[in-house]
């Protein structure tokens, strides 16, 4: 049979032809949906492609790539189509917005052999697409099994971090603090006393679920953009600042549970996106006004007992907590998994 590559750019090219369907079949979170990554695209220096390789009309894997330039100004990649002088590219494999998983995701009945096969043939696509400027791909957080399949001559695999996952082996949030060690146990359990008792005093507003028409983007964006900021940004940072009106459509979706923290006067003090399919629970966006700006403490330690106890009313099989800090991680029971990175040069690309 066929097989095929189609490219998409977000920000002027159509949705590919079944896209929402393969998604909804493969329980893709939310971040995979075309209408998102048009509004991240159009904010982005670095803006994400839709590869989408069909058997026939098929559509067997698809993965988002970023097409990324030297850090210079300005901000934004320059519109579609635009002529002007070669700048060297590289292209990331990526899903910026779900830390620890890859931007690839494949038709249940592929197989390993041709899991491997159909990232050369995506490679070689990218390599027409973008010409000779291509310098080469990097693939980011690839799990064990399609590091293996992207090995190869010429091609550098390296464990660059693990992802926090916890298994759901609980019946419910006392059996998730019993697992924990005695200091950790006592210490949430001290933190959760205390949210509640801002709670019960109307000094703090807790509100979470799917769906939520009472937020305003710009609000979320802002409190998400100076989190990250204060945490630092990585040197070799691709991504860009989300915009509100990406939030704004965001959590309007019935896939997105959306946990917010405001206080007396109405501000938003901190909030935890969780992106829910049928296998994984997957804790997302956190941010939060540190203390010294009007912030409250514990409500971390607050959002993970939410996120346990919605992953044990879903009945999915674990909950995934991003990467850093991983101590943290750790004492709340999660264990790491390892996660690769893949660079393949360009004279090895699709081979």
């Amino acid at each position: 049979m066929t097989v095929s590559v189609e490219i998409a750019d977000p920000r002027t090219e159509p949705e590919p032809h079944g896209w929402s369907g393969f998604r909804a079949a493969g329980g893709l979170p939310a971040v995979w949906d075309y209408d998102l990554l048009a509004l991240e695209s159009w904010a982005a220096r670095n803006p994400p492609l839709l590869l989408v390789v069909r058997e026939g009309r098929r559509i067997v894997a698809g993965a988002t790539v970023l097409v990324c330039r030297p850090r210079l100004r300005p901000a934004y990649a320059a519109p579609p189509r635009r002529r002007g002088a070669p700048v060297p590219l590289w292209a990331e494999v990526y899903q910026p917005w779900l830390s620890g998983f890859a931007g690839v995701a494949f038709a249940e009945d592929v197989d390993e052999p041709g899991t491997a096969e159909l990232l050369r043939r995506v490679e070689r696509a990218l390599a027409a697409r973008l010409g000779p400027r291509l310098l080469g791909v990097l693939y980011r957080a690839v799990d064990t099994t399609l590091a293996a399949a992207l090995a190869g001559r010429g091609r550098l695999v390296r464990q660059v971090d693990t992802v926090s996952v916890l298994a759901n082996t609980f019946g419910g949030e006392d059996d998730w603090l019993g697992s924990l060690s005695k200091s950790r146990r006592s210490s949430v359990r001290r933190s959760l006393r205390e949210v509640e008792r801002r709670v019960a005093s109307a000094r703090l507003v807790i509100r979470g679920g799917p769906a939520r028409d009472d937020l305003h983007g710009r609000e979320i964006a802002a409190l998400v953009n100076r989190h990250r900021a204060e945490r630092g940004v990585p040197r070799l940072e691709t991504r860009s600042p989300l915009l509100g009106s990406y939030f704004h459509r965001f959590v309007k979706r019935p896939d997105v549970h959306t946990l917010t923290y405001h206080d007396d006067e109405g501000r938003l003090l901190a909030l935890n996106t969780m992106l829910e399919n049928s296998r994984c629970l997957v804790k997302q966006h956190w941010a939060a006004l540190p203390p010294a700006d009007g912030g409250v403490r514990h409500l971390l330690f607050d959002s993970y007992a939410r996120a346990v106890r919605h992953m044990v009313s879903a009945g999915v099989a674990e909950l995934s907590a991003g990467r850093r800090p991983h101590d943290v991680k750790r004492s709340l029971g999660f264990a790491p998994r390892p996660v690769y990175g893949v660079a393949v040069p360009r004279p090895v690309m699709g081979r």
